[in-house]
């Protein structure tokens, strides 16, 4: 059976089961699920996840999502299970941006480097988790729109192909939603590594 030696971070869309399966492969392998803090930056902020912002407040609350997300993992006893990514955070920011927005590239530029750089840190494995199962509303979560459900997808995909990321990648088939096949199919493609 697959034994880690180092972490694994579940990425891709939300309201796709990261969570839930995170805590399932943490209890099935006996290492530590460390959550993320989202919803509680953009509540400390005074923010909901679901309203549109522009570039220079995303850009704003997605650093402070990647303070306390660092913080988080690097308090954690290793090897750990991660319900979320730096590479979610460069895709959600990405996300935000259409043809109209004004952005300063720079910034952009810079703080996508920080993500893959805090992703190469702390993630030498890492998990696709695509949208297939249910969607159901709760509050405090980002958008239920099964379209940005799918672009977010897209982008994590995308940037789990990007040279600059060194993590093994694993990308789950979409309509692979029964949870115990998810571990399995997870925890079989990093035990032939």
């Amino acid at each position: 059976m697959f034994k880690p030696n180092s972490n694994l971070g579940l990425c891709g869309a939300h309201r796709t089961g990261k969570t839930t399966l995170a805590i399932a492969i943490a209890s099935h392998l006996n290492i530590p699920f460390v959550r993320t803090t989202t919803s509680q930056v953009f509540a400390d902020l005074g923010l909901d996840p679901a309203e549109p912002m522009d570039f220079k407040t995303r850009l704003f609350v997605q650093n402070h999502v990647l303070d306390a997300a660092e913080q988080v993992w690097q308090n954690s006893a290793v090897p750990f299970v991660s319900d979320r990514t730096p590479i979610d955070m460069i895709a959600y920011t990405l996300g935000d941006i259409q043809g109209k927005t004004e952005v300063d590239f720079d910034l952009l530029s810079q703080y996508i480097d920080r993500c893959f750089a805090s992703t190469n840190q702390f993630f030498q494995n890492l998990a696709i988790i695509q949208p297939g199962i249910p969607l159901v509303y709760e509050d405090g979560k980002a958008a239920l729109n099964a379209a940005y459900i799918e672009h977010i997808n897209v982008l994590v995909i995308g940037l789990c192909s990007d040279s600059r990321l060194k993590a093994n990648v694993f990308c789950n088939a979409r309509d692979v939603i029964d949870l115990e096949t998810r571990i399995l199919n997870i925890l079989e493609y990093f035990e032939a590594l």
